[in-house]
Parts: structure tokens; sequence; C-alpha cells
């Protein structure tokens, strides 16, 4: 498993190893033993999600799930290609407002980890694109939350109007938001990286 950090402390690029051959290809995408063998060590997983967007420019974001019931994802694309966003929204954090993305493919299998403290968000680039994401916190309604997708300074790519849902159409700007989250100081889950 190859990891790289990003320009945000905390956001990782997990790369897992395919192993192909005529037949197509085997890949472990989570493993944490070998993980923690890296010097990684994230929060335990326990749920699993999996969407599909149809359309190209299909946008849904930036979204998060506050205490008690925060939740970071590792996401990768199942199918298709998407670009992948995380935004740090910690109060105090020294990267506040700060976003990083990704290109996330079928083709590339790389991943995302958006530690929780962090808005996320995607667009579609390509039909039918698939993403799936492991969750550190349970689905919790109450605690469903989201930022305008173009109140941060994205540069999503976009030739055209994104496809958005009525949630997100109307979603407060960074500006409003109070944010829950607090920064505690810099993650300990890759020191050894």
């Amino acid at each position: 498993m190859q990891i790289e950090k990003t320009s945000l402390p905390g956001v990782l690029i997990l790369v897992p190893r395919r192993h192909g051959d005529a037949r197509g290809f085997f890949s472990e995408s989570w493993n944490r033993k070998t993980l923690r063998e890296a010097g990684l060590d994230l929060p335990e997983f326990v749920q699993d999600n999996h969407s599909m967007s149809a359309a190209v420019g299909t946008l849904r974001g930036l979204h998060f799930q506050s205490p008690p019931h925060p939740q970071g994802k590792l996401v990768r694309c199942g199918r298709g290609r998407l670009f992948d966003v995380a935004v740090d929204v910690r109060k105090g954090s020294p990267t506040y407002g700060q976003w990083v993305g990704e290109e996330l493919s079928f083709e590339n299998g790389r991943q995302l980890w958006v530690p929780a403290g962090f808005l996320h968000g995607f667009v579609t680039r390509e039909p039918d694109t698939e993403i799936c994401y492991k969750c550190t916190g349970h689905y919790a309604p109450e605690c469903d939350g989201g930022v305008a997708w173009d109140s941060v300074g994205i540069d999503w790519g976009l030739s055209v109007e994104p496809i958005l849902s009525g949630k997100d159409a109307v979603a407060q700007s960074l500006e409003d938001f109070d944010s829950p989250f607090v920064y505690e100081g810099p993650f300990d889950y890759e020191a050894g990286l």
C-alpha cells in the first residue's frame, strides 16, 4: 500500500497495489495490519456506503456529520472517474477553510482519507460513476449537514452548471457556517509516515 500525504495534514491518499494478469486484477483496498506496519493507524470503520451518479457533472457536497457522531471517510471510485475534495473546518486549525482535491478513478485505484472535521464532496467526470466509502461513524440524520459547494473557492473543473440535490442547492456558505469541529493538534495516526 502506497501512502501519500496531501497539503492538508491528516488528509491522505492511499494507493493499493494491484496484482493483474490476462483475466484482470486483484487489489486489497483495505488492510489494517498492512497500514499499521506502514505507520498509519486509522480509526475503526463501522459502515460502508456505495452510490452511483448517472450524469457527468453531478456534484455531491460539501457534506459533514457533526459530533457526537462525526464520520471519517475512506473514499474510492468503483467505476468511472470523479474529483474528490476535502475541506478543513476545524475551528482553530492552521489550515481552516483550505481544501485539497484528488482525481479518483477505477483506472488509478487511488483512495482519499477524509478525517472527521473535514467537509467532503465530489463531482463526477464520467457517466455512471460509482463512489464507495468506508465510514468511521454510523449515519445519524440529526447530525447530517452541508456547506455550499461554491463558497470555499474550490476549482471543480466544471464546464457546465453542476447537477445538485435540493439540499445541496440551498446549503449555507462557509462564511455563515458555525463549525462544530475543534482543532485538537496534529493527527497522531500518521506518526510513522
